[in-house]
């Protein structure tokens, strides 16, 4: 094997997909808005992840979600309004999917952001996923259900 081989093999890697599926619905459960979107696993996301390898991992497990109005920074939500608790957490072959719910009165607003953390402070790191998209208008009648999967490739 050559020395580009070698190095290219070298290069062929670990790599995160993050995608998610926001579905919004009205107090009758009609759907009103439902999105797909690609968005950032963050540094902090890929240091999670590799510390959960560990024999005795030292970081928390991501375990909270939030949405806000602003967008995400580097390591927060520009204006966080609501975070909650994972409803689910599942894991396929090479696949984690967690689910986040937000009942009637939750996270009301011009909802433009989202992410997940391994803290249920609100405003507090670390984020390990986030995503902007166009506006979503959460009414207090109406529900939010974010699912987000991350893939290792």
């Amino acid at each position: 094997m050559d020395f580009q081989q070698a190095k290219d093999d070298f290069n062929d890697g670990l790599y995160f997909i993050a995608n998610m599926h926001l579905e919004l619905k009205d107090k009758d459960g009609k759907l009103k808005d439902e999105r797909f979107v690609h968005n950032t696993v963050t540094t902090a996301g890929k240091a999670g992840i590799m510390d959960q390898i560990l024999a005795a991992p030292s970081l928390a497990k991501m375990g909270w979600m939030a949405v806000g109005t602003g967008t995400p920074g580097a390591t927060l939500l520009g204006v966080e309004i609501a975070r909650v608790a994972f409803t689910s957490k599942t894991r396929g072959t090479n696949i984690i999917t967690v689910v986040g719910d937000y009942a009637a009165g939750t996270g009301t607003g011009a909802i433009t952001e989202a992410g997940t953390f391994d803290v249920v402070t609100a405003n507090t790191v670390n984020m390990w996923m986030s995503a902007s998209f166009a506006v979503i208008n959460k009414l207090a009648a109406d529900t939010l259900s974010i699912t987000w999967t991350l893939t290792g490739a």
